[in-house]
Parts: C-alpha cells; sequence; structure tokens
C-alpha cells in the first residue's frame, strides 16, 4: 500500500512538471511585421524592416519570456519611391543612423513581464542597437496565434545622433526628433 501511494505521489509530481514546462513558440517571420516611423519638424517618413528569428515563451497560456532578432540591413522607408527612397535608405544604412553594414542585427530580449489581464502583460526588455544596450519597457497584447506592441525609442541611447537638437545646435528646420516609433505584429 505505501509503495502504491509513493507512486501515485510520484505521478502526480511527473504531470505537474508537465503542465507548467514553457512552451516557446516561435514567431513566423514571413507573416510578422515591424513598421516604424521618424518625424522630423518638417515631417515624417516611415517604412519597414525585418524579423531575422524571434520567439515567445509561455508556461500555462502566461508570456514568461521572448527574444527576438531584427536584421537591420531589410530597413526600407515605404513612403517614398525611386530615388528618394533609395537616398532615404543609404542614409538610414550609413554609420550615422543605424550602421548595417558593421551591426547587421538589434536585438530584443525579454527581462521582466507582468500580467494586466485579458492577454495584456508589460514587458521590461533589453534593446541591443549598434551594440548598444538599453532597457525599454512596453505593454504587449497576446490573442491566439498573435501579438502586438508599439514602443517608443529614443535613438540617441543607441549612439545614433544625426540631425538631434539633443546633440547639435542651430538646426532649425533640418531637426530630427529623438524618439522613433516601432508597431509590431507578431504571428506565431
Amino acid at each position: 500500500m505505501k509503495n502504491l501511494k509513493t507512486i501515485a505521489l510520484a505521478f502526480a509530481v511527473a504531470l505537474s512538471t508537465l503542465t507548467v514546462t514553457a512552451q516557446t513558440k516561435k514567431v513566423d517571420v514571413s507573416k510578422s511585421t515591424i513598421n516604424w516611423v521618424g518625424k522630423k519638424v518638417t515631417g515624417e517618413h516611415s517604412g519597414t524592416v525585418n524579423i531575422k528569428s524571434g520567439a515567445l515563451v509561455f508556461k500555462k497560456n502566461a508570456l514568461t519570456g521572448g527574444t527576438f532578432t531584427v536584421d537591420m540591413p531589410t530597413l526600407t522607408s515605404t513612403d517614398l519611391s525611386g530615388e528618394y527612397q533609395g537616398k532615404l535608405n543609404g542614409h538610414l544604412k550609413a554609420d550615422d543612423f543605424f550602421g548595417t553594414d558593421k551591426f547587421p542585427t538589434s536585438t530584443l530580449v525579454f527581462k521582466t513581464i507582468a500580467a494586466k489581464g485579458n492577454g495584456v502583460y508589460t514587458v521590461t526588455a533589453d534593446l541591443t542597437i549598434k551594440a548598444k544596450t538599453n532597457p525599454v519597457t512596453f505593454d504587449i497584447t497576446v490573442k491566439g496565434d498573435s501579438a502586438t506592441t508599439a514602443l517608443k525609442i529614443d535613438r540617441t541611447k543607441y549612439d545614433i545622433k544625426y540631425g538631434s537638437k539633443s546633440f547639435f545646435e542651430g538646426l532649425g528646420d533640418k531637426t530630427i526628433y529623438d524618439d522613433f516609433d516601432l508597431t509590431v505584429n507578431l504571428k506565431f
């Protein structure tokens, strides 16, 4: 009888361990998008950049982790075409912006996650751009096989100072704002 109780207890522990094991859901990079908007005194530009790889981690259907790698050479503007698009794309990929030849990837690694309810989580993550890492905090909404978020990033924290009035005087209407916006739609 004692052996039967021991076996039953071991079986219960094994089952409970299985139910709390993390489940990693790989991001479908072909169906996921990152849209960006950068603003300046005289207007704004928008575009996309591709996710190279990524995954979200869940335990008991609750978000518990995530890691992403962004393919920086895919950075492109979508509000321009032809010669003007080529010039802007070239400038954004140059060393005074994202330096995509030297820094072909950027990463985001979730560090802390707090559930807010209804599939919404507040995430603090380490964002690395141009080999500089800083914390960012944002809300992410998970529903079914998708997740969405919007982030505001201060580019100057990543040594992207071109056209910033925080570092250069007298820029006038050539000033580019320090923050840029990202809208992320993930499918997994």
